[in-house]
């Protein structure tokens, strides 16, 4: 018998209601990322399907492979990438694929006989070519490879960085600092520059008030967050800006913890404006602005580009990126 959504409503014990707005993409639904992730792992294991295949899906059946840069583990206290996999696999079971994944750039457990590949995160030229021995139908998510030659799904950093820029310059604050990121691919080749470091600079600057002295840079953790703040907090003292941008969610949450340490009043002294939008933006206090990233829809449109491609046998690469928007909460008001 065919599972239901009764079924799958019983199983993760939620509402029917819920689990059809969850598996319609419903991004209007208020449910926390472990539900989310539930009912689309136990939709996986009972094998639920909204259709039967029709004979002109020129995916079904077809193997999808999802490489993902970061390693299981690290992967859960980075919840930015686990929603792009959210979203290559909800689409891909949508498209009926046979999806598997594969973490830390582990391409010597990819079958000879994928026919596609999905790669997450960033990925060295070396990488990149073995993804490519393997197959010629690849997909880069938050990864731009399009000069090489492929499709790629990217965030449009310039445009949100340069909003948060704008939203602090329209409350009068113009001294404004960042605490950004730097990391290495997974074989250490190649070391990726924080796009919004570029951008936030660019913005600045344009202003006529970039100020290396409020730059400081740390690796997208917790922890670097708390230590670069206090380092700022060490530095500055009273010349402390009035905001800080920081480049991603852990990061301004240990940001966060440093003021508060300090002593620093957030946001009466402080403001505080972060990125991505992940659940951990609303689990701190105060709750932290953030600049929100569509992350679902870069995983289903990296799905609908492998589709385009089989559909049509397409060469030309693609290039899309995905818009933002701000969350604003207490850290910034």
């Amino acid at each position: 018998m065919a599972t239901t959504l009764k079924d799958i409503a019983k199983e993760v014990g939620v509402s029917l209601a819920t689990v059809s707005r969850v598996l319609n993409y419903d991004q209007t639904l208020s449910v926390s990322d472990d539900t989310r992730q539930r009912i689309f792992k136990v939709a996986d294991d009972l094998q639920y399907s909204k259709s039967k295949p029709h004979g002109n899906n020129v995916s079904a059946h077809k193997k999808l492979a999802i490489v993902q840069w970061y390693s299981e583990s690290k992967e859960q206290d980075d919840l930015y990438y686990m929603s792009i996999r959210t979203g290559v696999e909800r689409q891909g079971q949508a498209r009926q694929f046979e999806v598997t994944r594969i973490f830390q750039n582990e391409t010597g457990k990819l079958d000879a006989d994928v026919d596609a590949i999905i790669a997450v995160g960033k990925f060295s030229p070396q990488q990149v070519k073995a993804m490519s021995d393997l197959s010629d139908k690849i997909v880069f998510a938050d990864d731009d490879q399009f000069a090489a030659g492929f499709d790629s799904v990217l965030t449009d950093f310039k445009l949100g960085v340069e909003h948060v820029v704008d939203y602090f310059w329209k409350q009068g604050i113009e001294d404004i600092g960042i605490i950004h990121g730097s990391e290495k691919t997974t074989d250490q080749m190649v070391e990726i520059k924080d796009p919004r470091m570029l951008a936030f600079k660019q913005a600045m600057e344009k202003r006529h008030a970039y100020n290396p002295k409020w730059v400081f840079r740390g690796d997208y953790t917790s922890q670097s967050g708390f230590k670069m703040m206090q380092q700022a907090i060490e530095e500055l003292g009273d010349d402390l800006p009035h905001a800080f941008f920081v480049a991603n969610d852990p990061m301004a949450a240990g940001a966060l913890k440093a003021l508060q340490s300090a002593g620093i009043a957030v946001p009466e002294r402080v403001k505080i404006f972060s990125f991505n939008n992940t659940s951990l933006a609303t689990y701190v206090y105060p709750e932290l602005s953030s600049v929100n990233v569509e992350t679902e829809l870069m995983g289903e449109t990296a799905v609908n580009l492998i589709v385009s491609q089989l559909q049509t046998g397409r060469k030309i690469p693609q290039r899309i990126e995905i818009g933002t928007n701000l969350v604003t909460r207490d850290s910034s008001k």
